[in-house]
């Protein structure tokens, strides 16, 4: 048993020596630590194994070193002799190479120099023929440098272009070259730097010269208006041929006239200017031409576009105070000319700088704002004369336009909107002048005194009248001074509105709608509010108003010559189917029922006077015996107006005198039921009764002629039953007959002799303290009780019935 684990050990000892022999060092350690974990012996005999492997293998080495070591002694001999050898053939070499180096280098120098010499000529050939290479380059250099210091900047694009492609190119390894093409960019942005700076000059210049460019243009355009005109009555006599129709473009340079005018014209006006004359055009040609050659020609026309167009928003602002002058509106026109005309040029002049859509769209956006502006402007215009003036401005800026091919239609569709503002500024200067004429006026006929006297009144004015052509002079024209004022004055007004409508291009039946219209809102209007006004102002009397009605009356029968005058002037005959008709009729016929009006008011406001000066003693026992003193002075002044009514229509005075008497008649009604009149006696009836009495006597003296029979008497019918039945007190007849159409008393409404027989019941009381003791007073006072009774009872019935 001892003897097997003898030999297992021994066998796993050699195992573990093989394994140490045969494995690198550092993963000895768990071959090592399984020596330790064996038996408690096994590390000893291990020892002893180990011990006998070391001196095995130093056996082996001795025997190795023993077998090799006379070999090693006689290598070692042999060595020692070729040392010897080697030290001999060390000094043989050393000396060889120095006589060889000593032979050589005196061919080494000749050979260096030749060599040196062979290296210049080559680098001189190379210089030579880089030289020639470079020297183009130089001088084209050189010359751009001249062409920027003389500004031709075109052609220096031009030479940079050929520096680029060709010049530089062939010598662009060279420094200098790199630099040049490096700088090149750089003189570009300072060629378009420059040409952009000439640019900016070049649009300051226009704008400077804008107002000057559009006055030389917007003169020419008048010219050929004017020569037009010549020629068309020229035309018109002859029935020639026209020398010229202006249609299509009219450049700055042309005037429209035949060489021989021209010339004449030349001889007598200054030189005309152009565009051409006024603004160098170059900078923008060769700014033009620099950004096309640059490649950035898009870049340009947009800032040229974006330029001009506010330089056009500056141009179309106007000048707060624009309004005030003409030459506030002129300077505005011909800023907008002259800038159109000078885009007209470019457009013309270049191609595709600016194209006809652009000024198409500027001149879109400039008349919209030009429309704006006029039609704000012109309504601050009070003065006829300056719109007029403006209505030739705006006629002259629109041929001038439509010579350079711009629409300008819309203007002409302004220039009626103008001429409505024109219309308003005349009418209100003829309300002031109406109102002087008015005012000034006597309101009394014209007195003739001679033959010359009378033909400068129908002069003016269209009368004619054969009574009044036969009377002797001297004589009086029915109508006041104002009539013959008022009608020349509505010719001038026709005339001030023909002024307007010259020029804007319509027919004469156009011109004639428009006389028509504006004359008709002068009568309509203006002259129907001043008489209106007149008709109503305090100091007006009642002779003054029977004037106007003559006047008016005068002037409506003068409306047909009026109509003739525009005729004669438009030649549009008044049969015409378009033809506008005056309405002057109308308008002198308002004034009239106006003034008729007036004529009633006043006539009651007088009569309204006059009763307030009554002073009756209601309580009076008996009456005078004659009428009041105030009546007869109404009556009186009745009868001397009615007398300045015989120049009225006999229905304006029939009219006045039976208002009149209904005033009068129902203003003595009510004197007696005023509710302040307590007491009335029958001798204040008697008294009242007799001024009814003069009232009716003069109605029947027919004051007014016209009347039939007693129809005038009838305003006082209602005072004159009432009066009747107090004065017979014939209360029997008039409770019998109450209610028949027959009665003698119908007009006697119970209510009114209801409280006119209280009154007297009261004032009976209070004067009979003593009545109730005699019978005869007793009875009567029974029956005015019993009469206010069945009164009452008729009034309540009647409300009752209502």
């Amino acid at each position: 048993m001892a003897d097997s684990e003898s030999l297992e050990t021994v066998t796993e000892h050699e195992r573990i020596l093989q394994e140490i022999e045969s494995t690198d060092t550092a993963c000895v350690g768990p071959t090592l630590r399984s020596v330790y974990d064996d038996q408690p012996n096994a590390h000893r005999r291990f020892m002893e194994k180990l011990d006998a492997r070391i001196r095995n293998h130093d056996r082996e080495i001795e025997k190795m070193c023993n077998f090799h070591h006379q070999g090693f002694v006689d290598a070692i001999t042999e060595l020692l002799k070729v040392r010897a050898d080697a030290k001999k053939l060390m000094g043989q070499v050393s000396d060889t190479n120095r006589r060889l180096q000593d032979a050589g280098r005196e061919v080494t120098a000749q050979t260096q120099e030749v060599i040196r010499c062979r290296v210049q000529q080559r680098n001189m050939a190379t210089t030579v023929e880089k030289l020639q290479l470079c020297i183009p380059v130089l001088e084209m250099y050189s010359k751009l440098k001249e062409q920027l210091e003389s500004k031709r900047y075109y052609s220096a694009l031009k030479t940079m272009e050929q520096l680029e492609n060709m010049y530089i190119p062939r010598v662009s390894q060279y420094r200098f070259c790199q630099i040049m093409a490096e700088t090149l960019p750089k003189l570009r942005e300072e060629i378009k730097e420059i040409s952009m700076s000439d640019l900016k000059d070049f649009l300051e210049s226009i704008r400077k010269h804008s107002d000057k460019i559009g006055e030389t243009a917007m003169r020419q355009a008048q010219q050929h208006r004017t020569f037009n005109s010549a020629v068309q009555k020229q035309v018109t006599l002859s029935c020639t041929k026209p020398l010229y129709g202006l249609t299509g473009r009219t450049p700055l340079h042309h005037n429209g006239l035949s060489p021989e005018e021209t010339a004449d014209e030349d001889d007598t006006d200054d030189e005309v200017l152009t565009a051409q004359d006024l603004v160098d055009f170059s900078p923008v040609y060769r700014c033009l031409h620099i950004y096309t050659v640059l490649g950035d020609r898009e870049t340009f026309e947009n800032y040229y576009r974006k330029q001009r167009k506010k330089q056009a928003r500056l141009v179309l602002q106007p000048q707060s105070n624009m309004h005030e002058t003409v030459e506030g509106y002129r300077r505005y026109f011909n800023q907008i000319v002259g800038f159109f005309v000078v885009e007209d040029h470019i457009l013309h002049a270049t191609q595709g700088l600016v194209t006809r859509a652009f000024t198409d769209e500027l001149w879109n956006m400039a008349l919209s704002k030009i429309i704006a502006v006029l039609r704000t402007h012109s309504s601050y215009c009070t003065d006829p004369d300056l719109v007029l003036e403006l209505k030739n401005l705006i006629v002259i800026f629109a041929d001038t336009l439509q010579g350079y091919g711009f629409p300008v239609n819309r203007l002409f569709d302004l220039l009626f909107e103008v001429r409505d503002q024109y219309n308003e500024t005349l009418l209100k200067k003829w309300a002031l002048v109406f109102r002087e004429i008015f005012e000034q006026d006597n309101y009394s006929p014209i007195p003739v005194e001679t033959e010359e006297e009378y033909k400068a009144v129908i002069s003016r004015f269209p009368f004619h009248d054969v009574e009044i052509e036969k009377q002797a002079f001297p004589k009086k024209l029915p109508m006041s001074q104002s009539v013959p004022q008022i009608y020349a004055q509505v010719k001038e007004f026709i005339y001030a509105s023909l002024k307007f409508s010259e020029s804007l291009h319509r027919s004469w039946t156009e011109i004639d709608d428009m006389l028509r219209k504006s004359t008709n809102l002068l009568l309509t209007r203006t002259l129907s509010s001043c008489l209106q006004n007149l008709i109503k102002k305090p100091h007006i009397g009642l002779t003054e108003l029977v004037q106007i009605i003559i006047n008016t009356t005068h002037l409506e029968q003068a409306c047909k010559y009026l109509e003739d005058f525009i005729t004669n002037i438009t030649n549009v005959s008044p049969e015409t189917i378009h033809t506008t008709r005056l309405y002057g009729l109308s308008t002198f016929k308002d004034a009239r029922h106006a003034a008729e009006g007036e004529i009633y008011t006043k006539l009651n406001q007088k009569i309204d006077e006059f009763v307030q000066l009554a002073d009756y003693e209601w309580c009076m026992v008996e009456s005078d015996g004659r009428a009041s003193g105030y009546l007869m002075d109404l009556i009186n002044f009745l009868r001397s107006t009615f007398q300045v009514f015989t120049h009225l229509p006999g229905k304006v005075a029939q009219t006045a005198c039976m208002s009149a008497c209904k005033h009068l008649a129902t203003s003595l009604m009510q004197m007696l039921l005023d509710s302040e009149l307590k007491q009335l006696t029958m001798g204040a009836v008697q008294q009242f009764n007799l001024d009814v009495i003069q009232c009716e006597l003069f109605a029947s003296s027919e004051p007014v002629p016209g009347f039939q029979g007693d129809t005038l008497q009838l305003a006082f019918i209602d005072l004159r039953q009432l009066l009747d039945l107090f004065m017979v007190w014939d209360w029997s007849t008039y409770l019998a007959d109450y209610g028949q159409p027959t009665s003698k008393y119908l007009r006697v409404n119970p209510s009114t002799a209801l409280a006119l027989l209280e009154k007297m019941k009261d004032t009976s009381k209070k004067n009979n303290i003593f009545s109730q003791f005699r019978k005869n007073d007793r009875d009567k006072q029974k029956l005015v009780e019993t009469v206010v009774k069945q009164l009452r009872s008729l009034v309540n019935g009647m409300s009752q019935h209502s």
